[in-house]
């Protein structure tokens, strides 16, 4: 589940802004309290640059089109969003189960070698989840069905879905359709022919979290859009080759930004990755587009890279139910996501199938 640039920024500006209303406004979602304080964000300085590719609607949930030109694929508005599901008595949860908070460390996490072996456990758990929703994604079939095929998935394993309840997230699994580029909530919208669909699992198991998520067609789709899923993937395995103990995190950031620019797309810039371990998210930031940021990798961390690439304009509009990311201009963005880990010569991806069904 990608970081995005609200705790990013809050995570820079907690001394003057967060302590003004602390837990009333927060609670409510991270939208209705940078909405609250958004001038003054916009004017620390830090989010200058990353804010003018970022609009709230707060109107509606539902967006009006901001594009009349015919499209080969359907522009997705949210529809109706079910129940929260349940979780057994027997799960071990994260600390946001009951409140929806995680108060996030502001130091980089470094795991002990035993802890190491859990988050591959976790990591390889969530890669098995994510193969199991993408058996069944195919027309007709809603969100909210794959929703609650990861769910039961994971409940099966004895994990925790991750985005259950974390800042008030509703369901257990992030699916993002078309021009929805980030963090769409399944609902009741059936899945059509020439729809691309981003699907991220994130998953709870013995302390610890791992995160992965791609970008699966349905169906028949345009030679666009799987060039677009195609280089989206290829962002995601040239960046994790260049990282290694000491090498810069904004490498990162060049990287992808070198290759979707090259091929005609962009980086959306909202959304990160992120530091992972005992706490869903945590430091590092991981920049997807260009950046110049100073901090290097070093052997031990663990960390996700998530881009989210798209075939128009960076911009996004965030909806009123706090989450839903879309496209400014309504044209469809892919994602896929790692979990990895710096060794001395490289990065260990941890979200790989086979160390769990080893272990079981």
């Amino acid at each position: 589940m990608a970081a995005n640039i609200f705790p990013h920024c809050l995570s820079k500006c907690t001394r003057d802004i967060f302590c003004k209303n602390q837990k009333s406004c927060f609670q409510r979602g991270i939208v209705s309290y940078c909405n609250r304080y958004q001038d003054e964000i916009i004017n620390s300085g830090y989010m200058k640059s990353l804010w003018k590719h970022v609009t709230f609607r707060s109107f509606s949930r539902n967006p009006k089109s901001w594009f009349k030109n015919k499209r080969t694929y359907e522009v997705v508005t949210p529809g109706e969003v079910g129940t929260k599901r349940q979780i057994p008595d027997y799960i071990l949860k994260p600390s946001y189960y009951d409140t929806g908070i995680e108060i996030e460390p502001n130091n980089i996490e470094i795991l002990s070698k035993n802890s190491i072996e859990n988050i591959r456990q976790s990591c390889s758990l969530a890669r098995i989840v994510l193969h199991e929703v993408e058996k069944f994604i195919k027309p007709d079939v809603t969100t909210d069905e794959l929703d609650a095929i990861a769910h039961d998935t994971c409940i099966k394993y004895g994990a925790y879905p991750s985005p259950l309840n974390y800042r008030g997230f509703p369901k257990s699994i992030c699916t993002s359709v078309n021009n929805i580029a980030c963090h769409g909530i399944p609902d009741d919208r059936k899945l059509k022919d020439g729809d691309i669909i981003s699907v991220d699992i994130s998953v709870y198991y013995k302390g610890f979290h791992g995160d992965c998520a791609s970008t699966c067609l349905v169906g028949n789709v345009d030679e666009k859009a799987k060039k677009l899923v195609k280089v989206t993937a290829l962002c995601l395995q040239e960046a994790i080759k260049i990282c290694h103990h000491k090498q810069y995190f904004s490498a990162i950031g060049k990287t992808i930004s070198k290759i979707a620019v090259s091929h005609g797309f962009s980086v959306v810039p909202a959304f990160c990755g992120h530091g992972i371990g005992s706490y869903f998210h945590c430091p590092p930031s991981i920049l997807h587009y260009e950046n110049e940021e100073e901090g290097q990798m070093l052997k031990g961390m663990i960390f996700t890279i998530e881009p989210v690439i798209c075939e128009g304009s960076p911009d996004i509009v965030i909806l009123e139910d706090g989450w839903t990311a879309q496209t400014e201009d309504d044209s469809r963005s892919a994602q896929f996501e790692h979990t990895i880990l710096i060794t001395d010569d490289g990065a260990e991806i941890l979200t790989v199938p086979d160390v769990f069904i080893k272990h079981q």
